[in-house]
């Protein structure tokens, strides 16, 4: 014997040091959300549903449990249109869905009320989730794009719930990571009951790892559309805006707001306006004093128009904005809709760092000509078909990203036909929802027959 381990042994010792981290990670993971809680007070409630402590389902509720879980805001609006879907194709059943972060369920709260349950999803260790499997008794399982949970998995394949990763993708980078953990990350998507991919790319990734009964259904974000009440509220924030030439840079991360306003400052277009809108809310104020400390004169959305009280109420013009004003902070969570309905070009944030980028799909769907920088990795295939199809312009840096504004902006001609081509773009890749349900549906009757 050479003493070499085995794969299988290899695959057995990485899940018990995984499982070993856990336990002397999870304590200190409720100090972090303590210290999290400074800047974003959600993070210190409802601590006990990320050990596994819900209130149980009533033993008579046999009602089948969808359970959809959804990390935080961008994953839980991508979600959105399946989750109504859903409900519409099996009115009988339950929705349960799950965060990690207190954005995504506040996201959830705004987009839901209380047609579904909602909870956080627990630390991945064995007694936790099956605590919370045991609690809430799902039917079926749907983890959207690249949740991957080892624990989660283990006990749902252990207790007969069928999961689903759903609007699956695996960028090369995420690859080339994973692969290095050989015959055991490829157990880890082997659980899956379904991997259902969003490009061919992604699919042929997700089967090297591992992944069984994969289907290429397309992005589910093509199926996002803005609430007409948002369309209409930008659209009243552009009547008082007034006919200024107007982008918005849309889910900016930390570090990149400065890059943003360095490209603002080298503009040249008269009397522009930029929408500046971070992408993560205990950022605000410190968005806000770096505005200040650049000299650059700006209003907060709270504060110029703030969201309307009543129902309804959602296209109320507010006062015209001064045009003293330089810059628009856009400290408000769920409102992307309303501000690429008030701006002429789209800037999306997460791509001039290598931060992987953010959805253009969105404003591409609302007819925003869009600029992207070149750190695009998780979302190769919808930036690189945008850029083909006309709808979006790679840049490089904010001298880039200054000279693509001006030229568009100075280019009516251009600034319509990326628009129509921004329209055009998204429509066409539509139908993944539908695609998608029909897939989960059968999965639903599956468990049905086999319960009865």
């Amino acid at each position: 014997m050479s003493g070499a381990a085995s794969p299988g042994a290899s695959a057995a010792v990485l899940r018990l040091v995984y499982r070993a981290l856990w336990w002397i990670v999870a304590p200190l993971a409720v100090l972090r959300l303590y210290i999290r809680s400074r800047k974003e007070r959600g993070y210190r409630e409802h601590i006990g549903e990320r050990f596994g402590h819900i209130p149980a389902r009533r033993a008579d509720d046999l009602a089948p449990l969808i359970w959809v879980h959804a990390v935080s805001v961008g994953e839980t609006r991508a979600a959105q249109p399946l989750i109504d879907a859903l409900m519409k194709a099996h009115p009988k059943a339950r929705v349960l869905l799950t965060h990690m972060t207190p954005s995504g369920r506040a996201t959830g709260l705004e987009l839901f009320g209380d047609r579904v349950s909602r909870g956080y999803l627990p630390y991945d260790l064995p007694v936790l989730v099956r605590r919370f499997l045991r609690a809430w008794r799902p039917s079926l399982g749907i983890v959207m794009e690249t949740e991957v949970w080892p624990t989660l998995i283990d006990e749902c394949k252990r207790g007969d719930v069928p999961l689903v990763l759903t609007n699956a993708r695996m960028s090369e980078r995420s690859y080339r990571r994973a692969a290095k953990f050989g015959r055991a990350v490829r157990e880890v998507f082997g659980g899956f009951s379904r991997v259902l991919a969003q490009t061919p790319s992604d699919a042929e990734r997700l089967t090297a790892l591992g992944a069984r009964n994969v289907a290429v259904l397309g992005n589910l974000k093509f199926d996002m559309t803005a609430p007409p009440e948002l369309v209409a509220r930008g659209q009243a924030w552009r009547s008082a805006i007034g006919e200024r030439p107007v982008w918005v840079a849309a889910s900016t991360r930390e570090g990149e707001e400065t890059l943003v306003l360095r490209a603002f400052a080298a503009l040249n277009v008269p009397n522009a306006l930029l929408i500046l809108v971070p992408r993560h809310p205990q950022r605000f104020d410190e968005v806000s004093a770096l505005i200040a400390s650049l000299g650059l004169t700006s209003a907060r959305r709270s504060v110029w128009a703030p969201k309307p009280a009543a129902a309804g109420s959602g296209a109320d013009v507010p006062e015209p904005l001064p045009e003293s004003v330089q810059v628009l902070l856009g400290d408000s969570m769920g409102e992307l809709g309303a501000y690429y309905a008030a701006a002429d070009l789209a800037f999306i944030g997460g791509s001039l760092l290598p931060l992987g980028g953010q959805n253009l799909i969105e404003a591409c769907a609302a007819g925003v000509p869009v600029l992207i920088g070149p750190h695009t990795f998780n979302f190769t295939q919808a930036t690189n078909d945008a850029i083909a199809a006309g709808a979006a312009l790679r840049v490089q840096d904010p001298q880039e990203l200054a000279r693509g504004l001006r030229e568009i902006f100075g280019d009516k001609a251009r600034r319509l036909s990326m628009s129509a081509a921004a329209s055009a773009f998204a429509a066409r890749h539509r139908g993944a929802t539908q695609r998608t349900v029909s897939v989960l549906s059968a999965l639903l009757e599956e468990e049905s027959d086999a319960a009865k």
